[in-house]
């Protein structure tokens, strides 16, 4: 399986520049090469491949000789990149949804570049070489295991620079535990587990939405393209970068905490898009990041042996865990109160039966277990 390991560098002075020179670079053979494929379709009706646009860089070399001081591997991923933004173009046209064109990177846009399969060495002074740039320092803070198939250098929105490793790495499986659990993930609180547990909703954005909106402020009382503006810019991004860190961190522990006393976890299979178009609970469903929780626990899942299933959320909220009748309710109701064989239970809690019940279903399993594994 892949994995990859993120590293923070610490590039000198003129590393810098020529890092950011390669970004620059990048985004120009980026747009250009936008360019070439789009004019070619509407003047010509020409449907230009990777390959034809890989050919033109040798071209493009002649006439702009600052791409030779970038790796030409890393040229060719960027041709990479625009050919996968096709594709994924073309594929949201076929599915009916409403596609957004390519579009071309402005100064600034364009964040990070990749050395697909050479041009790059792991030295053993806690440095790394990288062709055209040099022997970067870099933090391995933990041990890079697996064979580095590619990596990619990007800058964050507050000139941090980091390094990412992609690595060909074999699965590290823990002891088989056959407890399963549901979760429920909710704004009230973060998740409710099957077994009764809950897990309170951190609100990082919320917390820090004041500090946020101070620097904002300031951000906005700023002249354009002024040292000023810079500098308060740089103020926005760090406090956004720290309530990012704190979702990130939140996420890791949690999932990591999950997948060691679980070996089969289930989620519901929510369509977060749909739910931000409430604009009363947008801003609070971004804040909880359920989606990235879910993601962190999958692939953690798979790399200890787990298996972690999403179901279809439908009724879970309103079927009884106990006889199976649906039990309408409003938002506001907390409790669920089934008529028919008299059950009162947390509405989140019932809903995490139930979801556990769909998975073990998914898995041929009799759903009546559910009620062990959940504490019953």
């Amino acid at each position: 399986m892949r994995k990859s390991f993120k590293f923070r560098l610490y590039p000198t002075k003129s590393q810098v520049k020529s890092l950011e020179n390669t970004l620059e670079v990048c985004r120009h053979v980026y747009n250009r090469t936008l360019e070439f494929r789009k004019d070619a379709w509407e003047n010509e009706k020409k449907s230009i491949s990777l390959y034809d646009t890989n050919k033109l860089l040798k071209v493009w070399s002649i006439e702009f000789p600052q791409n030779k001081t970038v790796y030409s591997q890393v040229l060719q991923n960027v041709q990479v990149r625009v050919d996968l933004a096709y594709q994924a173009f073309f594929r949201r046209v076929k599915a009916g949804e409403e596609p957004g064109y390519p579009r071309f990177k402005g100064k600034g846009r364009y964040d990070s570049f990749t050395y697909p399969q050479s041009g790059f060495k792991t030295l053993t002074d806690n440095r790394v070489y990288l062709s055209k740039i040099g022997k970067v320092k870099i933090n391995f803070h933990r041990e890079l295991i697996g064979k580095i198939k590619n990596l990619i250098i990007t800058k964050s929105a507050t000139d941090k620079w980091y390094v990412c490793f992609s690595c060909e790495v074999d699965s590290n499986p823990l002891p088989e535990l056959k407890l399963s659990i549901g979760i429920d993930v909710g704004l009230t609180s973060f998740a409710t587990l099957s077994n009764g547990e809950k897990v309170d909703n951190p609100r990082f954005f919320r917390k820090g939405e004041k500090i946020i909106a101070k620097a904002q402020h300031k951000l906005s009382k700023q002249d354009k393209d002024t040292p000023e503006r810079i500098k308060a810019r740089k103020v926005v991004a760090h406090v956004y970068e720290k309530v990012s860190n704190q979702r990130k961190d939140f996420a890791h522990k949690l999932s990591r905490e999950w997948v060691n006393q679980f070996g089969i976890i289930v989620f519901e299979k929510l369509d977060i898009q749909s739910m931000l178009k409430n604009h009363y609970l947008a801003k609070s469903i971004s804040d909880a990041a359920w989606n990235q929780l879910i993601q962190y626990t999958s692939y953690k899942a798979v790399d200890a042996g787990r298996k972690c299933i999403l179901v279809n959320p439908r009724n879970t909220s309103k079927k009884c865990s106990r006889c199976g009748t649906l039990v309408e309710k409003d938002l506001s109701a907390r409790i669920h109160s089934c008529p028919v064989c008299g059950l009162e239970i947390d509405r989140d809690l019932n809903a995490a039966i139930n979801i556990l019940a769909l998975g073990l279903q998914c898995l041929d399993e009799n759903p009546r277990n559910s009620r062990i594994y959940s504490g019953e």
